[in-house]
This record gives C-alpha cells, sequence and structure tokens, in this order.
C-alpha cells in the first residue's frame, strides 16, 4: 500500500510532516535517485531516501520500531536537542535508540522539571503534541501569594494571553500554606509556558512547576530526577489509544542503560509489566519523589499522596484529600475570600 512521502518519513522519525513538506518543496529530498514532489507516493519498504545528500531512509533501515521512554527530567536541562550556549540539555542524559532518533513529546522549559516523554514513532509524536487530540497535561504548580475564589474562577473560565485565550481545565488545592500551597492543574494545550502565565494573568506566580502526567501516562514514582525508563506495552497502547492510533502486539527489547563517559544515563525498570505508576509501597506511602515533605524551599512537596482520591497530611497536620479526577474537590483552607458552598465538586 503506498503512502504519502512525508507520512513515511514522518513515521520513521525523520522531522514532522510539515517540515518534510518543506523540504520536498526545496529540492531537498531525493527517493530513488529522483528529485520528490509534494503528494509523491510510495511503498515505506522500497524506497531509498537522501536528504541533502544524506541517506536517511532505506529498505534495511525504514522499519523502526514504536519505542517510547520516560524521563524524569530535572531543573537546569533545555528540551533541545543542542544549546549553542553549551547547557546540558535531556538529550545529555538519555541514550540513543538502536534505530531511528528520539522526538520528545511536549517541551518542558528549563526551569520546569517532571514528566519528558520521547518517542521513535514519529506519527505517534505528531499526533500526542496536535491540538485536535485535546492531550490533557497534568502539572503540580507552587502558587506564591494568595489565591481566591474569584482567581480560580477566572483561571477554569479562561483569560486574555498575549496569544489569545487560555483556561485551565481544572485546579485543585493539594497541600500547603503561605509560600509553599500547592495546587494541580490540568490544561488540553501546550503553548510557550502557559501554566506560568496563566497564573501570572491573575497576579500569581508560580515558584516549582512539575509535569506530573501527560495523556494518562503518571510520572513513575520510582524514576528519581535524571532518571529514565521505555514504557510497557499496555502503556504505550494506551498513548496510541487516546489519539486514536492502532495497538501494537508487542514492543522492542529494553535498550541497555550503558551511556558514555561523563554522561548521566540511568535507567529504571518498571517493577510490573502492568505496574500502576501511582501505587503505594507497601507501608501505604507514596513512593513518587514529588510527594514527600511540605516545608518552605522544599523540593518535595506533597507529605503522603498527590494520588485523586486519596487522602494526604498538608503542612498544618490536617487531612484532606485530593480529587483530580474524582466528584470532589478541595481548596486552599483558611482564605476569607472563598467560599465553599458556592462551588459544586468537578464532575457534576
Amino acid at each position: 500500500m503506498t503512502e504519502k512521502l512525508q507520512k513515511i518519513l514522518s513515521r520513521a522519525g525523520i522531522a514532522s510532516r510539515r517540515a518534510l513538506e518543506q523540504m520536498i518543496e526545496d529540492g531537498r529530498v531525493v527517493v530513488n535517485g529522483k528529485t520528490a514532489n509534494v503528494g509523491d507516493r510510495f511503498e515505506a519498504n522500497e524506497i531509498t531516501v537522501k536528504i541533502d545528500g544524506k541517506v536517511v531512509l532505506s529498505p534495511d533501515t525504514n522499519q523502526v520500531s514504536c519505542r517510547v521512554l520516560m524521563y524524569h527530567k530535572p531543573e537546569g536541562e533545555l528540551t533541545t536537542l543542542s544549546d549553542p550556549e553549551n547547557r546540558p540539555t535531556v538529550f545529555d542524559h538519555i541514550p540513543k535508540p538502536p534505530q531511528g532518533r528520539w522526538i520528545y513529546i511536549g517541551r518542558l522549559d528549563i526551569n520546569t522539571s517532571g514528566l519528558l516523554l520521547f518517542t521513535t514513532d514519529g506519527e505517534l509524536a505528531n499526533a500526542l503534541m496536535h491540538p485536535k487530540y485535546e492531550v490533557e497535561r497534568i502539572y503540580a504548580a507552587r502558587i506564591y501569594g494568595e489565591v481566591s475564589e474569584d482567581q480560580i474562577d477566572a483561571l477554569t473560565q479562561g483569560v486574555m494571553l498575549e496569544d489569545g485565550k487560555a483556561r485551565f481545565n481544572r485546579v485543585v488545592y493539594v497541600g500547603g500554606e503561605g509560600r509553599n500551597a500547592w495546587y494541580h492543574v490540568s490544561l488540553k494545550e501546550g503553548r510557550k509556558r502557559e501554566v506560568r502565565r496563566l497564573w501570572e494573568a491573575v497576579g500569581l506566580k508560580v515558584s516549582r512547576l512539575i509535569r506530573i502526567k501527560y495523556a494518562g501516562i503518571d510520572l513513575d514514582p520510582n524514576l528519581k530526577s535524571g532518571q529514565y525508563r521505555e514504557l510497557t506495552l499496555s502503556e504505550v497502547n494506551k498513548l496510541r489509544k487516546s489519539v486514536k492510533l492502532e495497538p501494537l502486539d508487542k514492543i522492542p527489547e529494553p535498550m541497555s542503560a550503558q551511556g558514555t563517559k561523563g554522561t548521566k544515563k540511568q535507567s529504571v525498570k518498571p517493577k510490573a509489566q502492568e505496574q500502576k505508576t501511582n501505587a503505594p509501597s507497601k507501608n501505604g506511602k507514596f513512593a513518587n519523589p514529588v510527594n514527600k515533605g511540605s516545608k518552605v524551599g522544599d523540593k518535595k512537596p506533597f507529605a503522603k499522596s498527590q494520588r485523586a482520591g486519596k487522602s494526604f497530611v498538608g503542612s498544618d497536620g490536617n487531612t484532606r484529600s485530593s480529587s483530580f479526577g474524582k466528584n470532589s474537590y478541595s481548596r486552599r483552607p483558611k482564605s476569607k475570600t472563598i467560599n465553599r458552598s458556592s462551588r459544586k465538586p468537578f464532575g457534576r
């Protein structure tokens, strides 16, 4: 079955379809010795493709397996392949795939940490970032300043940013006081610095930001900052289902964790193929590195659990419940501007 050239190359992880179309229009792409044209169709396993004279696809290499890597990005790293100022990037700390190249899914800025996904499947990457699929991203945000009910209403109803109106789908208070008040927020698009700009639009500042979920995949609580692991078959198919792609029957064997000299590459294996990433340990406590502590300046903000519908202990010693995805919610306590009785729980 023939396919458009840009689709074949995108699936192989060469570049996005839009970028490939531009390359074809510029006459930079040659297929089987002839300059390609936009709209050309081919059998994927019968072509040798050169871009700027370099072979990027051939019958021996065009069967790139769908691999997906989860990386716990620390603050201070850039989500880019290289940096002119020679600052550290996320690609410095992950291994090269056996075939193809890693494409990051949803950029994180230098001051944001947490879940970053990579894949060798260009079609999957493009779909997970395309606005039409409304893929949900969830962040834990530490907010400096008093948060009022009116501000939360504005954030969920929509505020005007310089690049258009934006809003959070949900805002949930999960613990902390004063300069250490934490909220979980969700949104279904990925504009540049959107979470920070939304809070700034209502007069508040984000002092720390962690992505904890993307497209239904939670940040693995066993991954420490700077560590990575490959997703299991069920996790990969969960991602594919969210963007209406066919499930896979199998995935390649995990890569080795060996890296080059001077490069930090730490692989963590999931404890079980069907492991739930936020499952509690035997003592009932959660192992997520962003779940512990609640002191000002502490980089581990939640005392026990950020899992939806589970109780946790806030910094004031009171037990509360996090309600992301449940039919209840929690607001920040002791704020005279909040009238809880006027609010309806999520999902009603």
